[in-house]
């Protein structure tokens, strides 16, 4: 298991969201491929929403990864990396996908980096570990010292009606 930012496992974690809600429930396959070939298309056109989640909805059905290891250190940083060398880890099947592809490495190439990863991290859920947001796991530790006792006053509250100026 390897670490990712916080940043690709919230983007991965929003990616099934709108995959299930694009679904439905009963699932709607129809709906959900209009979607898709929807996006693609805009995509390929040298269109489209900038928006990490967006692409990676557009590129998760079509992608194929040459190179997980490589994907997974690429994972670590979500500001910076390297664009290129995260399209040569992947490629995409099919005629308009594959202009899809091209059309963002030129038109979007940080964007879609953070897109290909998000995609990769969404298809292979068992390769990483994601950080524990609970609020359980968040208090763990918490021993409550931080909390201030509500019904006292502050001294920056009490000076404010001092009129004696002490």
């Amino acid at each position: 298991m390897r670490k990712v930012h916080p940043e690709f496992a919230y983007q991965s974690r929003e990616l099934e969201g709108q995959i299930e809600g694009i679904l439905g429930d009963p699932p709607d396959r129809k709906n959900y491929q209009r979607m898709v070939d929807a996006l693609v298309g805009e995509y390929a056109d040298g269109g489209g929403i900038e928006d990490v989640n967006m692409l990676a909805f557009a590129l998760v059905d079509h992608i194929e990864f040459n190179n997980p290891k490589g994907l997974l250190a690429e994972a670590e940083d979500y500001e910076f990396g390297d664009a290129a060398r995260v399209f040569a880890m992947a490629s995409c099947k099919g005629e308009e996908a594959s202009r899809m592809y091209q059309a963002i490495a030129e038109s979007m190439p940080d964007l879609a980096r953070q897109a290909i990863i998000t995609a990769f991290l969404h298809k292979h859920p068992r390769k990483w570990d994601d950080d524990d947001q609970s609020l359980e796991q968040l208090s763990a530790n918490d021993d409550g010292d931080d909390i201030e006792d509500e019904d006292a006053a502050s001294d920056d509250f009490a000076q404010m009606f001092d009129q004696d100026g002490d």
